[in-house]
């Protein structure tokens, strides 16, 4: 099955989740650099929690993300 069909088959609430999933799984290299440079000012500190606010938010929408390979593949 090619990858176009395999989209095909889904709505947008499968590809909410394959996009949450995958953000939720490579977010934390978003994190090395924050941290690296320090967390030694006010916006520096703000940026690092919405990046965490939006790694816990990408975990729970992505969280089906299996279920919805397996509808897909129908």
């Amino acid at each position: 099955m090619s990858t176009a069909s395999r989209f095909d088959n889904m709505g947008p609430s499968d590809v909410l989740t394959v996009v949450a999933f995958w953000l939720g799984a490579l977010l934390p290299l978003a994190y090395l650099p924050v941290i690296l440079t320090g967390l030694n000012s006010t916006t520096r500190l703000g940026l690092f929690l919405a990046l965490l606010v939006l790694h816990v938010v990408a975990l729970v929408v992505g969280h089906e993300y299996p279920r919805t390979r397996q509808r897909a593949a129908r």
